[in-house]
Protein backbone atom coordinates (compact mmCIF):
# COMPACT_ATOMS: atom_id res chain seq x y z
CA UNK A 1 0.00 0.00 0.00
CA UNK A 2 1.46 3.16 -1.13
CA UNK A 3 1.05 6.50 1.73
CA UNK A 4 -0.20 9.75 0.11
CA UNK A 5 3.31 11.33 0.07
CA UNK A 6 5.03 8.31 -2.26
CA UNK A 7 2.29 8.89 -4.99
CA UNK A 8 2.19 10.80 -7.60
CA UNK A 9 -0.80 13.49 -8.01
CA UNK A 10 -2.63 14.15 -11.07
CA UNK A 11 -0.50 18.05 -10.87
CA UNK A 12 2.77 15.79 -10.29
CA UNK A 13 2.01 13.84 -13.43
CA UNK A 14 0.77 17.10 -15.28
CA UNK A 15 3.94 18.78 -14.62
CA UNK A 16 6.05 15.51 -15.45
CA UNK A 17 3.99 15.18 -18.90
CA UNK A 18 4.93 18.76 -19.83
CA UNK A 19 8.45 18.44 -19.56
CA UNK A 20 8.71 14.91 -21.72
CA UNK A 21 6.71 16.99 -24.33
CA UNK A 22 9.09 19.98 -24.11
CA UNK A 23 11.86 17.41 -24.28
CA UNK A 24 10.18 16.10 -27.20
CA UNK A 25 9.16 19.22 -28.83
CA UNK A 26 13.42 20.95 -28.39
CA UNK A 27 14.74 17.56 -29.51
CA UNK A 28 13.65 18.46 -33.15
CA UNK A 29 15.48 22.48 -32.94
CA UNK A 30 18.55 20.66 -33.43
CA UNK A 31 21.72 20.83 -36.53
CA UNK A 32 24.36 19.10 -37.72
CA UNK A 33 28.07 19.61 -37.73
CA UNK A 34 29.66 18.56 -40.66
CA UNK A 35 32.43 16.53 -38.69
CA UNK A 36 30.30 14.30 -35.93
CA UNK A 37 27.39 12.83 -36.04
CA UNK A 38 26.08 14.18 -33.10
CA UNK A 39 23.71 17.78 -33.40
CA UNK A 40 23.64 20.84 -31.77
CA UNK A 41 19.83 20.75 -30.26
CA UNK A 42 18.24 22.56 -27.34
CA UNK A 43 16.92 19.43 -26.06
CA UNK A 44 19.70 19.67 -23.35
CA UNK A 45 18.25 23.27 -22.56
CA UNK A 46 14.61 21.39 -21.68
CA UNK A 47 16.27 18.26 -19.93
CA UNK A 48 18.07 20.71 -17.39
CA UNK A 49 14.69 22.77 -17.01
CA UNK A 50 13.05 19.46 -16.16
CA UNK A 51 15.88 18.92 -13.44
CA UNK A 52 15.08 22.19 -12.06
CA UNK A 53 11.13 21.68 -12.05
CA UNK A 54 10.87 18.17 -10.91
CA UNK A 55 12.23 16.53 -8.27
CA UNK A 56 14.62 13.70 -8.57
CA UNK A 57 12.47 10.43 -9.16
CA UNK A 58 9.86 12.60 -11.04
CA UNK A 59 12.69 13.76 -13.35
CA UNK A 60 14.41 10.04 -13.80
CA UNK A 61 10.37 8.64 -14.62
CA UNK A 62 10.04 11.49 -17.24
CA UNK A 63 13.73 10.51 -18.78
CA UNK A 64 12.49 7.10 -18.91
CA UNK A 65 9.18 8.32 -20.84
CA UNK A 66 11.31 10.24 -23.11
CA UNK A 67 13.72 7.50 -23.79
CA UNK A 68 10.78 4.75 -24.23
CA UNK A 69 8.65 7.06 -26.67
CA UNK A 70 11.73 7.26 -28.99
CA UNK A 71 12.65 3.24 -28.44
CA UNK A 72 9.41 2.64 -29.45
CA UNK A 73 9.84 4.09 -32.51
CA UNK A 74 8.01 8.15 -31.88
CA UNK A 75 10.72 10.46 -33.60
CA UNK A 76 11.25 12.36 -30.45
CA UNK A 77 15.25 11.59 -30.20
CA UNK A 78 17.63 14.28 -31.05
CA UNK A 79 16.59 15.32 -35.26
CA UNK A 80 13.63 13.59 -35.17
CA UNK A 81 14.55 10.49 -35.22
CA UNK A 82 13.92 7.12 -32.89
CA UNK A 83 14.88 3.63 -32.46
CA UNK A 84 16.65 1.21 -30.07
CA UNK A 85 19.53 1.29 -32.54
CA UNK A 86 19.58 5.01 -31.57
CA UNK A 87 20.91 4.31 -28.18
CA UNK A 88 23.70 1.92 -29.37
CA UNK A 89 24.90 4.28 -31.98
CA UNK A 90 27.45 6.74 -31.36
CA UNK A 91 25.33 9.44 -30.10
CA UNK A 92 23.40 6.96 -27.62
CA UNK A 93 25.99 7.54 -24.93
CA UNK A 94 24.47 10.74 -24.17
CA UNK A 95 21.07 9.67 -24.02
CA UNK A 96 22.31 7.23 -21.42
CA UNK A 97 24.19 9.55 -19.62
CA UNK A 98 21.09 12.42 -19.30
CA UNK A 99 19.19 9.77 -17.46
CA UNK A 100 21.85 9.55 -15.02
CA UNK A 101 23.01 13.39 -14.57
CA UNK A 102 19.69 14.93 -14.71
CA UNK A 103 18.30 13.48 -11.55
CA UNK A 104 21.37 14.30 -10.10
CA UNK A 105 21.11 17.66 -10.81
CA UNK A 106 17.89 17.55 -10.12
CA UNK A 107 18.85 16.60 -6.51
CA UNK A 108 21.76 18.86 -6.23
CA UNK A 109 19.56 21.86 -6.90
CA UNK A 110 18.68 23.03 -3.41
CA UNK A 111 15.42 23.81 -2.08
CA UNK A 112 14.78 27.28 -3.41
CA UNK A 113 15.46 28.63 -6.47
CA UNK A 114 18.44 29.66 -7.31
CA UNK A 115 19.62 30.76 -10.70
CA UNK A 116 23.32 30.80 -9.42
CA UNK A 117 23.18 27.12 -7.53
CA UNK A 118 20.83 25.77 -11.11
CA UNK A 119 23.73 27.23 -13.46
CA UNK A 120 26.34 25.65 -11.38
CA UNK A 121 25.27 22.31 -10.95
CA UNK A 122 24.33 22.23 -14.96
CA UNK A 123 27.73 23.25 -15.93
CA UNK A 124 29.88 21.59 -13.56
CA UNK A 125 27.99 18.47 -13.45
CA UNK A 126 25.48 17.99 -16.36
CA UNK A 127 28.30 18.92 -19.04
CA UNK A 128 30.86 17.01 -17.67
CA UNK A 129 29.33 13.34 -16.93
CA UNK A 130 26.72 14.13 -20.71
CA UNK A 131 30.41 14.79 -22.66
CA UNK A 132 31.84 11.25 -20.85
CA UNK A 133 28.54 9.43 -21.97
CA UNK A 134 29.25 10.88 -25.63
CA UNK A 135 33.00 9.83 -25.34
CA UNK A 136 32.26 6.56 -24.89
CA UNK A 137 29.41 5.88 -27.35
CA UNK A 138 31.47 7.59 -30.11
CA UNK A 139 34.77 5.79 -28.81
CA UNK A 140 33.17 2.39 -28.84
CA UNK A 141 30.70 2.20 -31.88
CA UNK A 142 33.06 4.56 -33.68
CA UNK A 143 36.45 3.16 -32.94
CA UNK A 144 38.04 6.05 -32.79
CA UNK A 145 40.72 7.39 -30.28
CA UNK A 146 40.02 10.21 -27.38
CA UNK A 147 41.47 12.79 -29.08
CA UNK A 148 38.93 12.43 -32.25
CA UNK A 149 36.53 11.66 -29.58
CA UNK A 150 37.03 14.77 -27.86
CA UNK A 151 37.26 16.74 -31.48
CA UNK A 152 33.35 15.14 -32.31
CA UNK A 153 31.55 14.71 -29.22
CA UNK A 154 32.89 17.72 -26.75
CA UNK A 155 34.76 20.60 -27.91
CA UNK A 156 32.06 22.24 -30.58
CA UNK A 157 29.57 22.06 -27.90
CA UNK A 158 31.15 23.84 -24.84
CA UNK A 159 30.21 27.06 -25.64
CA UNK A 160 26.71 26.28 -26.84
CA UNK A 161 26.12 24.07 -23.80
CA UNK A 162 27.15 26.83 -21.19
CA UNK A 163 24.22 29.24 -22.63
CA UNK A 164 22.10 26.35 -22.18
CA UNK A 165 22.51 25.68 -18.94
CA UNK A 166 22.69 29.22 -17.94
CA UNK A 167 19.36 29.46 -19.87
CA UNK A 168 17.79 26.64 -18.10
CA UNK A 169 18.52 27.76 -14.74
CA UNK A 170 16.94 30.84 -15.85
CA UNK A 171 13.78 29.13 -16.68
CA UNK A 172 13.90 26.77 -14.16
CA UNK A 173 13.82 29.58 -11.63
CA UNK A 174 11.55 31.55 -13.02
CA UNK A 175 9.13 28.37 -13.71
CA UNK A 176 9.55 27.64 -10.18
CA UNK A 177 8.33 30.81 -8.82
CA UNK A 178 5.69 30.70 -10.64
CA UNK A 179 4.63 27.42 -9.13
CA UNK A 180 4.98 28.59 -5.74
CA UNK A 181 3.00 31.48 -6.25
CA UNK A 182 0.19 29.57 -7.71
CA UNK A 183 0.47 27.19 -4.65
Amino acid sequence: MYSQSSSLTVRDMTKMALCVAFCCVTAYISFPLPFTPGMVTALTLALGVTAFVLPPKQTLIALLIYTFLGVIGLPVFVGGTAGLGKLFGPTGGYIFAWIVVYPIISALKGSCPSFKRYALVDIVIGIPVTYIGGLISMMLVMDISLEAALVMAVLPYIPGDVIKCLMAAFLGVKVNEAVEKRG
